[in-house]
């Protein structure tokens, strides 16, 4: 841990006497990600009032309901949406969706990907466990193929989604993926997801001991955390071994940060221009 953070730095942000206990299980990651969000946040000595955080629906999503911002517990889906509405209407404000990859990847799956299109200014923390946790245990769009859940009991037959490939792919200024493992790295590029002025995608990989692991023989989330230590490699190092060292393994880190206008950058310059013209307009009247 950062030697200038505080132990109980999170305790400044958690809404202690209204909502707890939580509803995570035990063993479960979310709340590693969230311990790594509020420290990002002090970090970067953002004010409360000066940042929204908005969720849809899944274990991930009840996150926002734990913690003491402007916060707003959306429906299935669609927290991307409401997240851009905030941001078109307080644009000076720091707006962080935080997702599942069933929420994001599949019910959500369009907005995700007109969000990065757009390149609009939003922080969107993708909390992949591979499945829909908490409701069912069903297939994500990130479940491995062969992978046991309620709607594949003989193993998933599909491909899954590489979500920072798609993000990149559609427009997103920042992709970055870190995993729960790796706390102190998901920190810092939280951090700098927060701070980059663009549509800003984390995937950041973590357990479900209970409906993914207890199907897929990996019901121990100490585990499962291993898994992530043992089966992902920095991208810096990822790009330098050779192919037989890389094989089945998962690249992670800042893997695209690129400087290119956003949605409400040109939503001002077309404002402008069109101003422009009609105060041209009205002189030559």
């Amino acid at each position: 841990m950062n030697k200038n953070i505080p132990q109980k730095v999170i305790h400044k942000y958690l809404r202690h006497h209204k909502k707890f206990p939580h509803v995570w299980c035990s063993g479960c990651g979310n709340g590693i990600i969230l311990g790594d969000l509020l420290r990002a946040i002090y970090n970067l000595k953002l004010d409360n009032d000066d940042i929204a955080i908005v969720s849809g629906i899944g274990c991930s999503s009840r996150m926002p309901v734990y913690i003491d911002f402007n916060t707003l517990h959306t429906t299935h889906g669609r927290a991307i949406s409401y997240a851009t509405g905030i941001k078109f209407t307080k644009p000076n404000m720091k707006v962080i969706v935080i997702t599942g990859d069933g929420d994001a990847a599949a019910i959500g799956g369009n907005h995700l990907i007109h969000a990065a299109r757009r390149n609009i200014d939003l922080t969107i923390l993708v909390l992949n466990n591979n499945i829909y946790g908490m409701t069912g245990g069903q297939c994500s769009p990130t479940t491995y193929r062969g992978d046991i859940a309620t709607t594949s009991p003989y193993g998933s037959i599909e491909a899954d989604f590489d979500l920072c490939e798609l993000a990149y792919s559609a427009g997103a200024g920042f992709v970055a993926r870190t995993t729960a493992y790796h706390t102190t790295e998901a920190r810092k590029i939280i951090e700098k997801a927060i701070m980059k002025n663009c549509c800003s995608i984390v995937d950041i990989i973590t357990q479900c001991p209970i409906s993914y692991g207890r199907m897929n023989n990996m019901a121990d989330p100490v585990e499962m955390l291993k898994w992530q230590r043992d089966n992902t490699i920095p991208i810096k190092a990822f790009s330098k071994l050779p192919k037989e060292k890389t094989e089945g393994k998962i690249p992670r880190g800042i893997l695209y940060d690129l400087d290119k206008p956003t949605f409400i950058d040109e939503y001002e310059k077309l404002s402008k221009r069109l101003m422009q013209n009609s105060e041209n307009s009205e002189e030559k009247k």
